[in-house]
């Protein structure tokens, strides 16, 4: 009996005399670390998968912009859109331009401008000045605005030859928009470069001509381009600067008296010719310039008036210029038709023609012409 009975207490999955009790508690514990290792794994794996997704993420974030920046067209392809105004600076390189058209939000990159100019001759042609052009253009048509003079933004006025300072003033004030009291400031601020021979004065030294402006122009800038237009005039004419006062003063005279441009070297020879011989010049535009009128005659009071710039009263040139003379003034001043008249008369103010006398009896029959014109015109 004792051998039936320890084989029995011998049971498959179990050891001498375990009971099933504990063997039931066994498995469940086991199969418990099972589940946990299990669970541990999938938490490491997902933490894992979790770190790289991060920083793959991160990484992109990083080289995101790079990349969109080296993929991103660098012009614009559209005519563009809205206004703005770009100046284009005198001397500027092409390098220059680009920039600037970027700067402003007309292209997209200097590159794309670069990239245009170098391919399009048209580029050498882009002058300095502001123009009116529109944001996130095309760098081709950009360009096609920037050699187009008529796409440059300017102010434009006329000061005709032997117009007095004044009526100078106020032309320039009208047409830059400008105020005549900024204007009269400068003219006398010394900081507009006159040459000493206008000995502070811009009458006379305020050069005639068709100027352009950008939309930025001072009083002061306006006044120096124009002086420094008539320095340069005077230059390529060769005008001493020791002759350079007589010379202008002498064109103011002969833009107010000579009746047209082709009478102009005779009537400086008149001016050579009287001042050589001690006679007083007797010129009624010095007569009207002193007395502020515009009048083709004066009157005995008006040719008593002493103001140094009579020259009724006072023999010799006039203190200074009446007026700004141009390049044909200045050039006839510089160097007077050969000739012996002493007198002239503009025997018909309406045509501009004049004529020549060497002596006072043939000039009075010139004076009676003139007369003659005067009953016909009367209010002159």
């Amino acid at each position: 009996m004792s051998d039936l009975s320890s084989l029995h207490d011998v049971l498959p999955g179990g050891f001498p005399g375990e009971q099933p009790g504990r063997r039931r508690r066994a498995g469940r514990q086991q199969r418990k670390r099972r589940k946990q290792r299990r669970r541990r794994t999938t938490t490491v794996v997902l933490v894992s998968l979790l770190i790289a997704g991060a920083g793959v993420y991160g990484a992109y974030l990083a080289i995101a912009p790079i990349v969109e920046r080296l993929t991103a067209p660098k012009d614009y392809a559209g005519p563009g859109t809205g206004k703005v105004e770009v100046v284009i600076p005198d001397g500027a390189s092409g390098r220059t331009i680009a920039q600037a058209l970027a700067d402003a939000g007309v292209t997209k990159t200097p590159a794309a401008f670069i990239d245009v100019i170098a391919e399009d001759k048209r580029s050498t042609s882009i002058q300095p000045g502001t123009y009116a052009m529109k944001k996130q253009m095309s760098a081709a048509g950009a360009l096609d605005i920037l050699v187009d003079p008529e796409n440059q933004i300017v102010r434009r006025v006329t000061i005709p030859e032997g117009t007095r300072l004044a009526d100078a003033l106020s032309v320039i004030a009208k047409k830059l928009d400008l105020k005549e009291p900024d204007l009269r400031k400068a003219a006398k601020s010394g900081d507009i470069g006159l040459p000493k021979a206008a000995k502070g004065n811009l009458e006379g030294f305020l050069y005639p001509a068709t100027y352009d402006f950008g939309p930025d122009v001072t009083a002061e800038s306006a006044l120096r381009d124009m002086v420094k237009r008539g320095q340069q005039t005077y230059d390529e004419l060769g005008i001493p600067d020791k002759e350079l006062r007589r010379v202008v003063i002498e064109a103011s005279l002969l833009e107010a008296e000579a009746g047209t441009e082709k009478y102009m070297g005779k009537v400086a020879r008149v001016i050579e010719n009287r001042i050589k011989s001690n006679t007083a010049l007797q010129f009624d535009s010095t007569v009207s310039y002193a007395t502020g009128k515009f009048n083709v005659t004066t009157s005995d009071a008006d040719r008593s008036n002493p103001s140094p710039y009579n020259t009724y009263y006072h023999k010799g040139l006039p203190a200074g210029p009446i007026s700004n003379p141009g390049e044909a003034a200045l050039k006839a001043a510089l160097n007077p038709t050969p000739g012996k008249w002493m007198y002239f008369v503009t025997t018909n103010p309406s045509t501009g023609e004049t004529k020549f006398a060497n002596d006072f009896a043939q000039h009075q029959v010139y004076v009676k012409e003139f007369q003659a014109w005067l009953r016909e015109n009367p209010g002159n």
